[in-house]
């Protein structure tokens, strides 16, 4: 077996070449895909390694950052970079290094969307929350038409939302709707606020802090039988969180009409404003189209007269 002996070596130094290019120019996804490679060990085993270290990731996650659809931003995140540098045997600081880099040359722009649904159902937390609400993910209501309203602040920030919602049960008995808020990295949800604004008043609240994710019953002064319409409206106060620099939307089941509004404060305009959509978070990012501000409001918006499973939002560019 020669033959096979030599390919496996000429494999082995293809891929520590790779590696070696891979950590000194990036970027990070790359070269932890690099390294991921050179060591040869699966996913569920990287994840293992961290369990041992004390850092819970999940392999979705781990598969998302070494496709570069989705980055470690938060503190556990970054918690796991660290055990990864010596999990995989790599140089102090290297990928770290890489990461501080991607972020200060992408200059605000994510490569993973920020869909509620989209980020969080992967690590499980949604469904755990749910869970602790006794509340599945259909909810028995069918959205006929979803309308927001996002407000941008003077220090960039996500201020807050605010949502009408007009929706068919699909089953009798349905009393209540709830209500998924997902801030942006840094965000503390424990001082964020759900206020019931019409037909609707604010019930239990859950949330979780590392991945800044609340979740709030909305409770309906009535039982909706199967195929009754409904009309509510709610807002979410934030502006917990540091410089935003997108908004988006995840949908699972095709639905109804979507329209989305971005306004932002007049001492904190954005270079630039485009909309975008994505399949699912680790695929690629597509349907670009510029928008313009509007002078005298501030705002943008996009309206989908029906929505598709995927990913929809809007995204801004600072000067």
């Amino acid at each position: 077996m020669p033959h096979a002996t030599q390919h496996a070596d000429v494999a082995a130094v293809v891929t520590t070449a790779e590696l070696d290019s891979a950590l000194r120019g990036g970027p990070f996804h790359v070269a932890l895909r690099a390294a991921i490679a050179a060591r040869g060990l699966p996913l569920q085993r990287v994840q293992h390694h961290l369990s041992r270290h004390g850092v819970k990731v999940g392999v979705t996650s781990l598969s998302y950052w070494q496709q570069g659809a989705r980055r470690p931003q938060r503190p556990e995140s970054l918690r796991a970079v660290r055990a990864l540098e010596e999990i995989l045997q790599l140089p102090e600081e290297s990928l770290i290094r890489l990461l501080a880099e991607s972020d200060d040359t992408a200059a605000g722009q994510r490569p993973a969307a920020r869909s509620y649904r989209s980020l969080v159902e992967a690590s499980g937390v949604l469904h755990r929350l749910l869970a602790e609400l006794g509340s599945p993910m259909d909810g028995g209501l069918h959205t006929l038409g979803h309308h927001e309203w996002v407000r941008i602040g003077g220090r960039r920030e996500l201020l807050g939302r605010e949502s009408h919602h007009i929706v068919r049960a699909h089953k009798d008995g349905v009393d209540r709707f709830v209500a998924v808020h997902h801030g942006d990295p840094g965000c503390v949800p424990e001082r964020m606020q759900v206020q019931a604004l019409e037909n609707c008043r604010t019930g239990r609240v859950r949330l979780h802090h590392d991945t800044g994710v609340l979740v709030a019953e909305l409770l309906f002064d009535t039982r909706l039988r199967a195929g009754e319409t409904f009309l509510f409206r709610y807002a979410v106060e934030d502006g917990t969180a540091g410089v935003s620099r997108e908004y988006v939307r995840g949908f699972g089941p095709a639905g109804g009409q979507y329209a989305l509004q971005v306004r932002f404060d007049e001492n904190a305009l954005p270079a630039r404003c485009h909309r975008f959509t994505q399949h699912s978070p680790a695929a690629p990012r597509s349907g670009r189209q510029e928008l313009a501000l509007t002078g005298l409001h501030r705002s943008v918006h996009i309206v989908e007269p029906r929505v598709r499973s995927g990913i929809v939002g809007i995204g801004w560019d600072w000067e």
